[in-house]
């Protein structure tokens, strides 16, 4: 681990949104961090880490699937943040073999979701946790951070992302969900990370706790019309969960499967379970970003919805990406 009182950290996927979200916040505090994205030799020199380069990141290019290669990278680094896919599992795990390889201080492995019990629940959420469970046979100094679900991906039409990350509206809509801006995230990354309170513990970060209904109530309010709900109901949302399994099953590496039933499990979690609130995350054990950061002032929902109906906000996600070929081609 480096002395310097200057934090050297390290993102991998540092281009993807929730990496560019903590590159932003990072960025922003010079005399606190130097930051350093990890980038596959052949993405390195791609227009997003050309324009990181300039905002005075550090360009390293690394092979996510070679530990020796991957440590020397990772030589001096106090915190090394994952923002690729879980089901990249080879170039997590190599990730990680290479953090504890080279001694980093603090290991952030890509949680990045809803909080729900560690198994049985959904199956990325199986990945993240075997990726948890490697760092702890390590002894990896770790810090999960999960952070329900962003706004952007709550709004329904005509704000909604393309299928299948957009949100469905699901029975009557009244369960409780933790959500965020995710350019909120990296502002609490920037204090997580740099917090002793929070080493080896789970965080759960948020902006507020709301339901469907409510955010369909305030986007109708927002633009002075009604939208259907079109719900789909808890049954044929279970069913549909039940016909995934078999195919994924047989077809492990069909991204395009696998992220069909992510964000069908996904719903069931938030909407039906109601895993993802913080007096849940509080029995599960995590710490509540709100209660450690009562200063962050995070953006609210209501406000979101208002800047993105009269066009203040670009609320757009995966502009001129497709997730599915992102996880296929193992981009970093």
């Amino acid at each position: 681990m480096a002395s310097s009182t200057k934090l050297n950290v390290v993102v991998a996927g540092a281009s993807g949104e929730t990496g560019s979200s903590i590159m932003k916040a990072l960025l922003a505090e010079p005399a606190q961090f130097h930051v350093i994205a990890l980038a596959r030799p052949e993405s390195a020199g791609k227009p997003a880490y050309r324009e990181m380069s300039s905002s005075g990141t550090t360009i390293k290019a690394g092979d996510f699937r070679d530990v020796d290669t991957l440590a020397e990278q990772l030589a001096g680094a106090d915190v090394v943040i994952s923002c690729i896919l879980p089901i990249q599992r080879v170039e997590s795990e190599t990730l990680i073999d290479a953090a504890h390889r080279a001694g980093v201080g603090r290991f952030l492995p890509s949680f990045w979701g809803p909080v729900m019990p560690p198994r049985g629940i959904m199956a990325v959420r199986d990945l993240r946790e075997d990726l948890l469970d490697r760092c702890k046979r390590l002894y990896l100094p770790y810090t999960v951070v999960d952070v329900g679900m962003w706004y952007q991906v709550c709004l329904p039409e005509p704000y909604a992302p393309e299928p299948p990350i957009a949100d469905v509206f699901i029975g009557v809509g009244n369960t409780p969900t933790a959500i965020m801006d995710k350019e909120d995230i990296g502002p609490y990354i920037a204090r997580i990370i740099t917090d002793p309170r929070t080493l080896n513990r789970s965080v759960l970060a948020y902006g507020e706790v709301t339901t469907q209904s409510t955010i369909w109530a305030e986007v109708e309010a927002a633009m002075g019309k009604e939208i259907p709900r079109n719900s789909v109901s808890i049954p044929d949302l279970e069913a549909r969960i039940a016909e995934l399994q078999g195919p994924v099953t047989r077809n492990p590496t069909d991204v395009g499967l696998l992220l069909e039933l992510a964000m069908s499990q996904y719903r069931h979690t938030r909407y039906v379970r109601g895993d993802n609130t913080p007096e849940h995350a509080q029995y599960l054990g995590y710490l509540d970003g709100k209660s450690l950061y009562s200063d962050l002032n995070c953006k609210s929902v209501r406000d979101f919805i208002r800047e993105v109906v009269s066009g203040e906000r670009d609320h757009r996600i995966y502009v001129g990406r497709d997730p599915v070929a992102d996880a296929t081609q193992h981009r970093t």
